[in-house]
């Protein structure tokens, strides 16, 4: 399947074959693509929560997902967080494998574009998520498995539940496997013309 095909396909399914399982080779697969996924000054401050305890996934869904059944259906259910703070630890080792001058200039350049702003270090988290997300569902797509996003759970709750730490975000989840059902009719899509703008509003 060639990249446009796996955009196109991608949809975002509500029912899956709750008896299916990955192999570790293909959950290998899938992780080992999803961090190819670029981030800034390849901070890499995704941290992936695999949700494997069948007792857990029941816990949010009954409780605090709003009985949403991918969340126990599905074979695979990633919570994606981030730590927020990652750019101020050990930061080199973002760049280890970089000429020492690159690492140099990099490594300087973090700290002076975060520090003090804290709502640049969350945008940078959650940009960050959102992309290592889409690269995790078109690579399941690739695979000939389906997935779906979702962020209707009550976040505070299942923070709780993780052991989140203080110092990261929590982000969407999303569930992967085998879809026994077809997705929705595409409700609508708006036009290039409203979305795009040339050089200015």
């Amino acid at each position: 399947m060639n990249t446009l095909d796996a955009i196109y396909q991608r949809r975002s399914i509500k029912a899956f074959d709750p008896d299916h399982r990955l192999s570790e080779e293909e959950e290998n697969t899938l992780f080992e693509a999803m961090i190819q996924a670029p981030t800034s000054f390849n901070i890499q401050h995704w941290r992936f929560v695999i949700l494997r305890d069948p007792e857990l996934r029941q816990k949010i869904r009954t409780e605090f997902g709003n009985d949403q059944a991918q969340m126990t259906d599905a074979s695979l259910l990633v919570l994606f967080t981030a730590d927020v703070n990652a750019w101020a630890k050990d930061p080199s080792r973002y760049w280890q494998n970089a000429p020492q001058e690159v690492n140099d200039l990099l490594v300087g350049w973090m700290g002076p574009f975060h520090e003090g702003r804290e709502w640049l270090q969350r945008d940078e988290a959650q940009r960050s998520i959102g992309m290592a997300m889409q690269t995790l569902m078109l690579a399941a797509q690739e695979l000939g498995y389906q997935s779906c996003p979702m962020i209707g759970f009550e976040i505070e709750k299942v923070q709780e539940l993780i052991n989140l730490p203080e110092d990261h975000v929590i982000g969407p989840m999303v569930a992967i496997g085998k879809g026994t059902k077809e997705a929705w009719p595409k409700p609508g899509q708006l036009p290039l013309s409203e979305l795009v703008v040339e050089n200015s509003f």
